[in-house]
């Protein structure tokens, strides 16, 4: 028999703590107020440095002392006051923390492969941890932070990562993705060589990977860990070169379910529509899309000029969702050729609204209606089905957004020679993309920022000038469109004019009485189901927000798909695997220079080619260029998968009715616990044993309890749940919702 609870075997263990904590600070393990302290102040008169660390309910040391227990004659910590290095990329390091314990060191070595980091012993026989080199870049860091999630006393933290939202701290590129792609997962595929397989994962969330690697704006980059070290990874082009080397591996596991005898018809071939249209139908309803134009595709195809999104890419995925057995009805625009009530009629069982942002929106301005000037998403409208616009020389474009950049770009290659896009926001505040305002300067654009249209000047129904006036301010203090104008004026010489200053929804279709309600033009969706107020008719995209990219419109049809499918008698189920590629080793190996490798640029047409012709500007990737660029990736994700060090055995007591009836009828406070001892409910009660009882026929999940008698049982749970929240960041269970009542 092997004992490991004997009073020998505890004193053993208390003794074999000490050492440890002559070297670590412990006021925290030993003070009498830890439980429920808010840590913003010290009542002990503790000084600074030996106060809570933020790993401070959440540290290993922290538990063991706590079950261990420690001895009386423990020595007092003598302040070492060793640097605190905060300059570090996405994590920081206290010396004063560090107990020796080495684990960082093995996880780099003998985890990683990296082995930037090593120890040392001193005259003392301690322990010391550092770089193998002066600086952590010059050492072959890799930036994996293994080494934060395996230290055990907070002497290694994250600079961003929050323990309620660390899976998403940890891999913000995917958590910023609307359509939440596995990103680390494709980017490894292409740094092995493996496009097909990157390109079958990218399909697991979307159906537009050569549409969106061209023109998604790529939020994922904007908080790639890898920008922390020197340069966001090329996320966006990446997906684009996986697309681009389609050799059609994610159509072996790309089943349609058997038919489900429901029909569900989509209004819109947009983004939002042929997203939900592909996954109803992979669910097996027949789906029905209507489009008032005469080619599917929405404002991707009737909006994005071709130097940008070629059409034969959006030919090929669109036709891709087609050929699942979905019917396209051209040329059917609702409220004229068909109606809400005809539908339904029609024995469609759901209906989906994706009729997108296909107006431009209108402002009162003087002179606004004579011939020279046109109006921006038309005049995108016209180029794309073909029509021969000839522009003249000097051409003005009002508006800062990406549809204005789009116009004015295009009109470089219409024949204006001079080209200037205006608008009311500065240069920092403009809501283009930074990179495609870069894009229209290097085509000779130029940018008047701050200035809003004042009047159009014209001579015999000609424009020959237009006056601007300045813009101080753009917003109200509330974040509201409210702008102001000084009284300085500016009058530019111009022959044509595009206003460019926003997209508008046409919802003429619905009734002035309908059960669908419209708020400031837009469509009022539950947020949740994205079903509006007239029962199984749901909408999403551009029509139920202000207009937003692709990528949104996208992941809309996504959650619509999975609502309708769910009201239709389905799962709501859509994610789905095209390749299965289970868990990636852990070993990343060493690269001398890691950190210093820049980003590798996507190769483009030279600026003063391009301009003649609307072929696509950007070349894309070669094979060796997306390796070099994919093989920067920090693989965030591989943290996730690391597992946790056992913690001590929990006090509790099987949930059940036999041991509940031992607990006694008094004041106090209980928690339980599910099966892997994770905190289900902390409750504070009159009478311990009668709300146990309770809480069993209620609570399915939990499997362990404990409890503690104390008549300030209100106060002893509040102790408890702020502890709870210290080391957790949100309520036992994951809730949030009694955070207010608890403050």
């Amino acid at each position: 028999m092997i004992i490991t609870a004997s009073d020998r075997v505890k004193a053993k263990r208390q003794e074999n703590l000490v050492p440890i904590m002559t070297r670590h600070r412990h006021a925290c393990l030993t003070c009498a107020q830890q439980e429920g302290c808010p840590r913003t102040q010290c009542s002990l008169n503790v000084p600074g440095n030996e106060r809570c660390c933020p790993q401070f309910g959440h540290c290993e040391l922290q538990n063991i002392a706590h079950y261990v227990g420690i001895l009386d004659a423990t020595p007092k910590w003598v302040p070492t006051d060793l640097p605190v290095l905060e300059d570090h990329a996405l994590f920081e390091r206290d010396y004063n923390l560090c107990i020796g314990c080495t684990r960082c060191v093995r996880a780099c070595r003998d985890l990683r492969g990296i082995d930037a980091i090593g120890f040392v012993y001193d005259q003392r026989g301690q322990v010391h941890i550092g770089t193998v080199a002066e600086r952590l870049q010059d050492s072959g860091c890799k930036f994996c932070t293994a080494c934060v999630e395996v230290c055990p006393t907070g002497a290694l933290v994250d600079k961003t990562v929050e323990p309620g939202t660390k899976e998403d701290d940890i891999v913000p590129c995917k958590a910023a993705c609307p359509a939440r792609i596995d990103i680390p997962g494709y980017l490894r595929m292409i740094a092995q060589g493996k496009a097909d397989e990157a390109n079958a994962i990218i399909r697991e969330k979307v159906p537009f990977p050569g549409v969106l690697g061209r023109v998604c704006i790529h939020p994922c980059e904007e908080v790639c860990r890898r920008g922390e070290v020197n340069e966001p990874i090329s996320i966006c082009a990446l997906k684009r070169f996986a697309a681009d080397g389609d050799k059609g591996l994610w159509k072996k596991d790309n089943t349609v379910a058997a038919d489900t005898g429901k029909k569900a018809a989509v209004v819109g071939a947009g983004p939002a529509g042929l997203t939900a249209a592909f996954y109803l139908r992979k669910k097996g309803h027949a789906v029905s899309i209507f489009d008032a134009n005469d080619q599917a595709g929405g404002m991707m195809r009737y909006g994005i000029p071709q130097y940008r999104l070629p059409k034969k890419i959006l030919h090929q995925e669109i036709q891709d969702i087609l050929d699942l057995g979905i019917e396209f009805k051209p040329n059917q625009n609702l409220g004229n050729d068909v109606s809400l009530d005809q539908l339904k009629n029609d024995g469609y069982d759901a209906l989906f609204l994706g009729v997108g942002a296909q107006l431009s929106k209108r402002i009162p301005l003087e002179g606004c209606n004579i011939p020279d000037v046109m109006w921006g998403v038309e005049f995108l409208r016209k180029i794309a089905e073909g029509e021969d616009v000839k522009l003249k020389d000097s051409v003005v474009v009002i508006g800062g957004g990406n549809v204005a950049v789009d116009v004015a770009m295009t009109a470089r290659r219409c024949g204006a020679t001079d080209v200037k896009m205006a608008c009311l926001e500065c240069l920092e505040e403009m809501p283009a993309s930074p990179w495609k305002i870069e894009e229209a300067k290097a085509e000779g654009i130029e940018i008047l920022p701050a200035w809003g249209p004042d009047r159009i000047i014209s001579e015999d129904g000609k424009v020959t000038s237009m006056d601007l006036v300045e813009c101080t301010c753009v917003f109200d203090d509330d974040g509201n469109f409210c702008p102001e104008f000084s009284d300085k004026k500016e009058c530019i010489l111009v022959d044509q004019i595009i206003m460019a200053v926003g997209q508008a929804v046409d919802v003429s279709f619905l009734e002035d009485n309908s059960q669908i309600k419209v708020d400031k033009g837009l469509i009022v969706v539950d947020e949740n189901t994205l079903e509006t107020g007239l029962k199984d008719v749901y909408a999403g995209g551009d029509v139920t927000k202000a207009p937003g990219a692709i990528i949104h419109a996208v992941a809309a049809g996504r959650q619509a798909a999975a609502s309708i499918d769910k009201a239709l008698g389905g799962s709501g189920e859509i994610d789905e695997v095209l390749f299965a590629r289970g868990n990636p080793g852990p070993n990343l190996g060493r690269d001398e220079g890691f950190a210093s490798w820049s980003r590798v640029k996507v190769p483009e047409l030279d600026a003063s080619t391009r301009i003649t012709s609307f072929e696509e500007v950007s070349v894309g990737y070669n094979h060796d260029q997306a390796v070099t660029e994919a093989r920067r990736c920090l693989q965030c994700d591989l943290r996730l998968l690391l597992g946790c060090n056992p913690a001590p055995p929990g006090h509790g007591f099987p949930f059940d009715e036999e041991h509940i009836n031992d607990v006694p009828e008094e004041e106090g406070v209980f928690q339980l616990y599910d099966e892997e001892r994770n905190v289900l409910a902390i409750k504070g009660t009159a009478n311990l044993r009668q709300e146990l009882l309770l809480a069993l026929e209620d609570n399915q999940k939990a499997a362990w309890f404990e409890f503690e008698e104390d008549k300030m049982y209100s106060k002893r749970e509040s102790e408890l749940i702020q502890k709870y929240l210290q080391g957790h960041g949100e309520m036992p269970g994951g809730g949030a919702d009694d955070l207010a009542d608890l403050f």
